[in-house]
């Protein structure tokens, strides 16, 4: 029980201001479906989360840390240019695909905005210095939807003032600063 709740508190601290909590009001604020928002949030978080305390301690002494930088500056590129895409689908088809995107946006978006971040790492930090896994992965799990929900929410009670177009733009723009920041070595607070 120490190794949850431990877990959860840190990470929901530390998730507090993260690239991924205004990512989950981004992604709220573009699709305006919040549940399957979060349950994209949940199963991305969950597997990202399990790996890292499985692998994590491996994938930070194999994989070179300039190479990290470099493939997570190209990932956020490819959502800068992503959000900038208007949906083209027509309106009696955008209630059931916007749904089903909005779940695998949101899954895509976040184990990638995880992968390499603070998070992720105190994930596999904590389940070394705990020898557990399924505590710390359900606490840190737990810690990032303690966090980002409301980011969610709030995101979503906001998109009905703000237009597709300007949630696009700023979507781009926060991507394409992420990926200058990854480059640049530079990180949120």
């Amino acid at each position: 029980m120490h190794a949850f709740l431990v877990s959860a508190g840190i990470v929901a601290l530390s998730e507090i201001g993260d690239k991924t909590q205004l990512l989950a009001l981004l992604l709220a604020a573009r699709f305006r479906r919040p549940v399957p928002i979060i349950l994209g949030m949940l199963v991305a978080t969950t597997l990202n989360h399990a790996l890292a305390a499985l692998a994590g301690a491996w994938v930070a002494g194999a994989v070179a840390p300039e190479v990290l930088r470099w493939g997570l500056a190209l990932c956020f590129l490819a959502m800068a240019v992503w959000a900038l895409i208007p949906d083209t689908l027509d309106e009696r088809r955008v209630a059931n695909f916007a749904a089903g995107s909005a779940f695998a946006a949101t899954a895509v978006a976040f184990f990638i905005a995880e992968f390499g971040d603070k998070t992720q790492l105190a994930t596999a930090a904590l389940a070394a210095k705990f020898d557990t896994v399924l505590p710390v992965v359900a606490g840190t799990t737990l810690g990032m939807m303690l966090a980002d929900v409301p980011a969610v929410l709030v995101g979503h009670a906001a998109s009905h003032r703000i237009g597709a177009r300007w949630v696009r733009w700023l979507a781009a723009s926060v991507s394409a600063a992420l990926a200058a920041m990854t480059l640049l070595g530079v990180s949120l607070p």
